[in-house]
């Protein structure tokens, strides 16, 4: 059999289903202007930056985070800034490790503005160790972060969107919750149960006007890498390359508000090797599997003392 014949076979199947996607994807756009965004680690990068993107789009912002300096800076520049017809962001002292009581933030969320239109699952913590050398405390610190602190917020948001007839809910996950790489066990597990919560709540509330989207971004220039736990529970405190030479956060909160408006189900943000990674993963996971062993073993000495 040629190459041409097999990519014919393989060829044509793909391209199909990639110009149904694009026929499904295609959605008018919606206006935001006075809409109710709450968006949770707004104190800083990604964060801040879907602040002043959905502020400038007219949105009425809450800005959720657990220190309330650093977020009245945000909002102190944001105003400074503020175009005619706009509302100033609002702050909401929230923390997502405290699950637990996340019906309380909730309500004093609501009471702000008395409704919230749109969700923006930000807030997260990265990870950096190896799993013979992690303590369990560390798993359970990022799952709480990343996944319970997330679910818990969902969930008493959605009863509010469904009496008010729809909303939006965008959670911000990671390439690693598409694929897994070594030394980030605690972060990619945590964002792949995150992506299949968000798949299964996109499918339950699609009959209620409720809109969902998962944005998976690659490496962002955010301060992410230098706050991430390690094994034994410090703070990694270091900038990673990848981390200093990633997208800029005013970007991908640009396409985050993009999404919202056109009601995009699941954005990857990310360079096409990545995206190439993703696929064979998919397509041919044993080849996938040996470049992570490889990775694994040239990133050893790096990765483990993180310190």
């Amino acid at each position: 059999m040629s190459w041409h014949s097999v990519f014919s076979i393989i060829g044509c199947p793909l391209g199909l289903l990639y110009i149904f996607n694009i026929v499904l994807s295609h959605k008018r756009r919606k206006d935001l202007k006075g809409k109710i965004v709450l968006i949770t680690g707004a104190n800083s990068g990604l964060g801040k930056a879907c602040v002043a993107t959905f502020h400038q789009a007219g949105c009425r912002v809450i800005m959720a985070g657990r220190n309330h300096e650093e977020l009245n800076k945000v909002r102190e520049e944001v105003i400074k800034k503020q175009l005619p017809d706009t509302f100033s962001p609002e702050i909401l002292i929230m923390d997502l490790m405290d699950y637990k009581n996340m019906q309380e933030y909730v309500s004093k969320g609501l009471k702000i503005f008395g409704q919230i239109d749109i969700l923006i699952n930000n807030a997260g913590v990265s990870y950096r160790g190896e799993i013979s050398d992690t303590q369990i405390c560390v798993d359970e610190k990022v799952m709480a972060v990343n996944y319970f602190g997330q679910i818990a917020l969902v969930k008493e948001v959605l009863p509010h969107m469904k009496q008010q007839g729809g909303g939006s809910i965008v959670g911000v996950s990671s390439v690693q919750g598409k694929i897994a790489i070594p030394y980030r066990s605690a972060y990619a597990a945590s964002k792949h149960a995150f992506q299949a919560f968000f798949d299964t709540l996109r499918a339950e509330v699609s009959s209620d006007n409720i809109h969902v989207c998962v944005v998976s971004p690659g490496y962002i220039q955010t301060n992410l890498s230098q706050n991430a736990v390690c094994g034994d529970g410090s703070t990694y405190n270091k900038m990673d390359s990848t981390t200093a030479t990633g997208m800029e956060p005013g970007l991908v909160a640009q396409r985050i508000r993009q999404a919202v408006e056109f009601r995009e189900n699941d954005i990857v943000l990310a360079p096409f090797l990545h995206k190439l990674v993703m696929c064979i993963r998919t397509l041919c996971p044993s080849i996938f599997f040996l470049i992570m062993c490889y990775r694994a073993k040239s990133g050893k000495k790096q990765h483990s003392k993180c310190k």
